[in-house]
């Protein structure tokens, strides 16, 4: 399968047949709750407040500019780990510059259309982006019609193996508008005047390159298992390592959810991809010459994203005609990638995810 137009969207192949259930997605934002698990605890100490904020129907950049002004510090001094989407209801941290203009117990206080502080630390370093570990999702799928039999041997079968670990709507924005600047751009058009901009059409045109790997190697068979010259991606981790030949014990380790096969994130530089591995990306890099030589102009480097997203702590219940999810992912990771196993048309009502 070569990259298609419309290959971000709904179009990629799920790994285990059509999804057995459909449903609404999001009829509230309390249908989709995101909490951000940072993997530490504050430190206590240091030059800065670290806020846990829950917020509703606002996005992560409004709420760091609310507390800015009601904190008295600049936008740009406040850190965040994560983008949660605006229409959930979302709890993440933000570090804002110590002191502030209000003693810190004070901070509990602070609240505002969409948002509201629920605990204020001090903490030795501002956040950055990707420093939490993972998510936990807490979802809602209303007006479920489906075997429920097939939908419930469906969750099992995806928490043993994981899912396809696709790029989500959100990289590619508001009815791939991301991926269209990127696409002009590549072109020959004029890049986005804006920095922002720039970089929300990069990233779109890497993650359709690699949902385009991922989508072959799904169609094949393959997105879960390594193939001869794997760039072989351990557990949670960006490093890699490569492997000629694939053996008992690495086969063990993947099975395990150890290391995983992985795919192009594309740039300047070789693919680390060999022999098999690299029959299948080949193509599609080709396919899609215009984004690869767009993003190694703009001075991305090669790197390697796992094919394959463990769902973890899978819980789920049905109630009616309602079936309730909960799970955790790994920082990155698009609870949508879950939803496309389960619901059709899932991408389609989709805005977001918990970054």
């Amino acid at each position: 399968m070569g990259i298609t137009k419309g290959a971000e969207r709904s179009q990629l192949p799920t790994a285990f047949g059509e999804p057995p259930a459909s449903g609404r997605l999001r009829v509230t934002p309390e249908d989709f709750r995101v909490e951000e698990i940072l993997g530490f605890e504050p430190d206590g100490t240091g030059g800065h407040a670290l806020l846990l904020v829950e917020k509703r129907g606002a996005n992560t950049g409004w709420v760091a500019a609310q507390l800015a002004g009601a904190l008295g510090v600049a936008v740009r001094d406040v850190g965040w780990s994560g983008q949660k989407d605006r229409n959930a209801v979302t709890r993440q941290a933000f570090t804002l510059p110590w002191p502030v203009n209000v003693p810190l117990d004070a901070c509990l206080e602070r609240a505002g259309e969409g948002y509201r502080v629920l605990s204020a630390n001090r903490h030795g370093r501002k956040l950055r982006p990707g420093s939490h570990r993972a998510n936990r999702f807490e979802l809602r799928v209303r007006d479920l019609v489906g075997d429920r039999n097939a939908l419930t041997a469906r969750l099992q079968r995806i928490a043993e193996q994981g899912v396809p670990d696709y790029f989500g709507p959100q990289r590619f924005g508001r009815a791939g508008s991301n991926l269209v600047r990127a696409r002009q751009w590549a072109a020959g058009g004029s890049a986005p005047r804006d920095r922002s901009q720039r970089g929300f059409a990069l990233s779109a045109a890497r993650s359709a390159v690699f949902n385009a790997v991922l989508a072959a190697r799904v169609e094949q068979g393959t997105w879960n298992r390594l193939l001869p010259g794997e760039a072989v991606v351990l557990d949670g981790k960006r490093s890699y390592f490569r492997s000629t030949a694939i053996d008992v014990e690495l086969s063990a380790r993947c099975a395990a959810m150890d290391v995983h096969p992985s795919g192009p994130l594309w740039g300047r530089g070789e693919s680390p991809a060999t022999g098999e591995a690299l029959d299948v990306e080949a193509p599609i890099a080709a396919s899609e010459s215009a984004l690869c030589v767009l993003l190694e102009a703009q001075g991305l480097e090669q790197e390697r994203h796992s094919l394959r997203l463990p769902v973890r702590k899978l819980e789920w219940s049905i109630d009616g005609d309602v079936l309730s999810l909960a799970f955790e992912l790994p920082r990155g990771a698009f609870a949508t990638s879950v939803l496309h196993e389960i619901v059709r048309d899932a991408w389609d009502g989709a805005t977001g995810d918990g970054d």
